[in-house]
């Protein structure tokens, strides 16, 4: 159990890559574009330009595991481009964030065993290929002997929650409250912890989500907003969400698995989410405006 591929080779991806990379056989996957474009400008981690064995959508390789770590906007990509490598029994994890890929991913591969899975640690910078994170960051999984297996050997701080669908909603909680006001906000994470109005309003969407996931079936919500709130004080005060690193960027966001996913379940459980609608309308502004100023050569200003 030492076959890995990683499908997506951002920061959260690139942080796990260069773990992987020592302790097992690792490929990253690419599609021709992004292998000549790695190999011109080879990704960086830490100031540390990084190796790896790339593999493409067409090549052999039989993996035991493969990590999925693009963004929200490239899974339908990544699960095509995985297709020659699933078999019986291929555990698939992915680390993006939002509620439903695995489910979607399950659907395309009922064969594989696809466990529920997300990264928490503190927030990595990426600008282009460059990536700085300080290690501080861990795979949450569900309990299973094999993935667990190949994560020991790899030396990948892991944890395995009891109770993995709590876990999952806490994580999806704290990022639809956090990652969208810091981008709308401008704010760090040591900026929101410290500013009461904005945790007043934190609980307020907090609970937008607590509605949603009781309808869900998630079990021992009563300690949802405390539990969320634990993790924000957590991060670390200097660190950036990576939705306001991509409005900071230019880049188009996940909004609509976050504030996106909470209307929509809204909709189907007759839940009102009046305060994720304000969000999702906000930022959707600062994306337009970011791709105004794209245009005319006035990103950032």
């Amino acid at each position: 159990m030492n076959k890995v591929i990683i499908c997506g080779l951002g920061a959260v991806g690139l942080t796990f890559a260069v773990k992987f990379r020592d302790k097992c056989e690792l490929r990253v996957l690419v599609d021709e574009e992004r292998l000549a474009r790695y190999k011109k400008n080879k990704p960086t981690l830490n100031g540390v330009e990084q190796n790896f064995e790339y593999i493409l959508p067409s090549d052999d390789f039989e993996p035991d595991l493969i990590i999925i770590s693009t963004k929200s906007s490239g899974l339908a990509s990544a699960i095509e481009s995985i297709k020659n490598f699933v078999r019986k029994d291929t555990i698939i994890i992915s680390l993006l964030n939002g509620v439903s890929s695995e489910e979607i991913i399950a659907n395309a591969y009922p064969e594989a065993k696809v466990l529920k899975s997300y990264f928490i640690g503190h927030s990595a910078v990426r600008e282009g290929n460059l990536v700085t994170q300080d290690g501080v960051g861990e795979i949450v999984v569900e309990n299973d002997s094999d993935v667990i297996k190949i994560l020991k050997d790899a030396g990948v701080d892991y944890t395995a929650p009891d109770d993995m669908n709590y876990s999952l909603w806490l994580k999806f909680t704290m990022n639809v409250f956090s990652n969208q006001a810091s981008a709308i906000l401008n704010m760090t994470f040591g900026d929101l912890k410290k500013n009461s109005a904005f945790i007043d309003f934190a609980k307020k969407v907090i609970s937008e989500v607590r509605a949603i996931a009781d309808k869900k079936g998630v079990k021992n919500l009563e300690n949802l907003e405390s539990d969320a709130l634990k993790a924000l004080a957590r991060m670390c005060d200097e660190g950036k969400t990576s939705m306001h690193q991509d409005i900071l960027a230019g880049r188009k966001t996940e909004v609509d698995i976050f504030a996106g996913e909470v209307i929509r379940l809204g909709k189907e459980f007759n839940i009102p989410t009046p305060y994720n609608q304000v969000m999702y309308d906000m930022i959707k502004v600062l994306e337009e405006k970011n791709e105004h100023s794209l245009h005319s050569g006035k990103r950032g200003e």
